[in-house]
């Protein structure tokens, strides 16, 4: 996607939506996809008849390995047949066979001289009786005719030395653990594999009573396996940097290998090789155990080969170890890699040709329907534009489609102009009739606002009025009752003196329920006819009237375990009558205690009440951590004679509520259930008496969840 953009300087999606684009890509798509599916036949191929000739490749090479191995032991036998046809080995055999020790000795020597020559690891001469008490060679013995046998034999390293002192330390290679093989069950491997050929010597009789005995140790040797190497890797063979190796297992330790211990090193010294590492253990399980050839993919050392694995078998038939061929598999993925983004480039050069030739074509034809789409778009955006000539013969199709377009615009703006001209009639009468509704709706919602204000006040005076009358005949008919009681209680204690100690708990509770009885009936008066108990407003400082109501309700404050905060922020004066705002905040915590069930704190906070930037009088607040206000009783907190207290009349709030609105002052209440509850309450520095008339005018209530007792 990105070559398209940087190649046309357009995105993907431009490329889908305009014409040229989706010819360039139609015209694309079936090249794109014959060089695709060409990739994809060519990774094929090599994955599947390349990797074949390869298998194939290593089977030859296991083959001719074997060959190898098996003409080395025929080159052995005649070797060995060509020193006994010697005449320095006929002239000394000859005295030997007669008894001549002197001669057994130069023959020895001669021997040895041919062994160094040949470059064989045993050489010698020996008796038929010699040759059946050897255990070895006992089982070669019935096979040896008038010719020489070979076959591989594999010795301890006590069978060695009794060969030759030297081979059980040539013999000896130190196993190590390897990657992907089973865990080593010995330190080193001290037996030798050997290939030995024995060769019957007949005397002048024809009879054999002497046997010439020759091997090659495989541990260690580097000749055999270099020499099957060199035969099959030569020059040429492999890709570069691919290692042909060569190597003779005993059981499934490396005793002969040019496997080298790093695949990288060009070292090729005895001690770069990776001898006495194993076979790996699926390889093993099959060539040894299985008997089976392996040709396949294995990993050898610490790197996959394509490998060739054959059993080798002693000269009894038993399987001792194997051989194996095979070249690293690593260059030859990198040639398939390489192949295939050489395929890759080879690819896009063709696409972006083909697609760069393909947009020159189509670009001259396509130019008049991109002014066509140019046009459509900008008379879309709203744009007063016109196809007019695109350079074509008139009886081209793309001619008559621009002329047909063109008209049909002018067309449609001649509409658009009609429709525009009645939709502004329209939006003129629309805007005059909803002028008219909207003044009619705002003074239908004034009157009401009105009635509803009128109505509410009706209702509340005539409530005051009822509840005055009522509350001064009541007030009138009880207060001579309760004096007289008062009165005889008085005058109860005093004649009964001393004895009066036995009721006197019982007297004393009947004085305060009748002083309780004096306090609701001023309350009822003082709420039922204000008028009559208006004081004089003065200028106080609202700091020492908190702190007149915190010497006042410490008290009872203290016995509930309540602590009493202030924060008093302010030193403004205000206008009211003080006894009445100090009845009111007494109200006010004293409510604020009783919501609080058991220890708790109440805030007295005073601020500045700043409004427009000027100091308008004072804000003070109540907050407690009671158990709050629920949303349904908090429209009702401040009506006369409700209350959710036991003892209580009812009249406290509604009471602070009227005294409040009486100097034009406001009072608020926010509560959350379970949290607490604040009384907010603001008062003017100069009293605004005329905003008492409504007493519900503002009392506001804020977001509650709870309820206050």
């Amino acid at each position: 996607m990105s070559v398209f953009s940087q190649f046309f300087g357009v995105s993907w999606q431009q490329m889908q939506a305009k014409v040229r684009y989706r010819i360039l890509i139609l015209t694309l798509l079936p090249i794109l996809l014959t060089l695709i599916s060409l990739v994809f036949i060519t990774i094929y191929w090599n994955i599947s008849y390349t990797g074949k000739q390869l298998f194939m490749k290593v089977k030859a090479d296991l083959t001719v390995a074997t060959n190898t191995l098996e003409q080395v032991q025929k080159q052995q036998e005649i070797q060995l047949l060509n020193v006994s046809k010697s005449w320095d080995f006929q002239n000394a055999f000859l005295e030997v066979d007669k008894g001549s020790q002197s001669e057994l000795a130069a023959l020895n020597r001669y021997l040895k001289q041919q062994k160094d020559i040949l470059q064989l690891d045993v050489l010698r001469l020996i008796r038929l009786e010699e040759a059946n008490a050897d255990p070895d060679l006992r089982q070669m013995l019935p096979r040896v005719e008038n010719k020489a046998l070979s076959g591989l034999m594999v010795l301890s390293a006590k069978r060695l030395d009794r060969l030759d002192p030297s081979l059980a330390k040539l013999a000896r290679v130190p196993l190590s653990a390897t990657m992907r093989a089973e865990e080593p069950t010995k330190i080193a491997e001290t037996r030798g594999m050997l290939s030995r050929t024995l060769l019957p010597i007949a005397d002048e009789s024809g009879q054999v009573s002497w046997y010439l005995d020759g091997a090659t140790l495989f541990n260690r040797d580097t000749v055999i396996v270099d020499h099957i190497r060199d035969l099959v890797y030569d020059k040429g063979t492999l890709p570069e940097r691919s290692i042909g190796t060569v190597t003779i297992f005993l059981d499934n330790a490396r005793i002969s290998t040019n496997v080298p211990m790093d695949m990288f090193s060009p070292n090729k010294d005895l001690q770069s090789r990776a001898l006495g590492t194993l076979v790996s253990e699926e390889v093993r399980q099959k060539v040894l155990v299985d008997g089976t050839p392996w040709v396949d993919r294995a990993f050898v050392l610490n790197d996959w080969f394509i490998s060739g694995y054959s059993p080798l078998e002693d000269v009894r038939g038993k399987r001792i170890g194997m051989i194996y061929t095979g070249f690293s598999e690593a260059p030859f993925i990198h040639t398939y890699i390489l192949n295939i983004i050489e395929l890759g480039t080879i690819l896009m050069l063709v696409l972006l040709v083909s697609g760069f030739l393909v947009y020159r074509g189509a670009n001259s034809l396509l130019e008049p329907i991109e002014r066509i789409h140019h046009v459509v778009k900008a008379v879309q955006s709203g744009r007063d534009l016109r196809i007019g000539e695109l350079g074509l013969d008139r009886d081209n199709e793309l001619s008559n489609l621009a002329e047909q377009f063109d008209h049909m615009l002018d067309l449609l703006q001649r509409r658009n102009l009609q429709i525009q001209s009645a939709a502004e009639q329209l939006e003129v009468k629309v805007e005059e009739r909803t002028r008219s509704l909207q003044d009619k709706t705002e003074e239908l919602q004034r009157n009401v606002a009105l009635l509803n204000e009128t109505r509410q006040q009706l209702v509340t005076n005539e409530k005051l009025t009822a509840l005055g009358e009522l509350t001064a005949g009541i007030a009138h008919e009880i207060n001579n009752p309760t004096a007289v009681i008062l009165g005889n209680m008085e005058l109860m204690k005093y004649e009964l003196g001393p004895n009066a100690n036995v009721v006197e708990e019982e007297i004393e509770l009947v004085i305060q329920q009748v002083g309780r009885i004096s306090t609701i009936i001023r309350s009822l008066l003082q709420y039922s006819r204000p008028g009559e108990f208006n004081a004089p407003l003065e200028m106080h400082q609202v700091q020492s009237m908190i702190e007149e109501v915190l010497v006042l309700v410490r008290h009872s404050i203290e016995k509930q375990k309540v602590e009493l905060i202030q924060q008093v922020n302010t030193t403004a004066e205000v206008q009211v009558n003080r006894p009445q705002v100090i009845q009111v905040l007494i109200n006010l915590v004293v409510n604020a205690a009783h919501a609080i069930e058991s220890k708790g704190k109440i805030w007295i906070r005073a601020d500045d009440w700043i409004e427009n930037g000027n100091v308008v009088g004072v804000k003070v607040e109540v907050e407690d951590e009671g158990v709050g206000i629920a949303p349904e009783r908090l429209s009702r907190i401040f009506d006369p004679f409700y209350t959710t207290r036991k003892d209580g009349t009812g009249l406290g709030l509604s009471l602070s509520y009227g005294i409040i609105k009486r100097i034009g002052g406001t009072i608020e209440v926010k509560s959350t259930l379970g949290k607490g509850t604040v009384f907010s309450i603001g008062i003017y520095n100069k009293a605004k008496e005329e905003q008492a008339d409504n007493p519900y005018d503002g009392l506001h209530f804020g977001a509650v969840d709870d309820t206050n007792g």
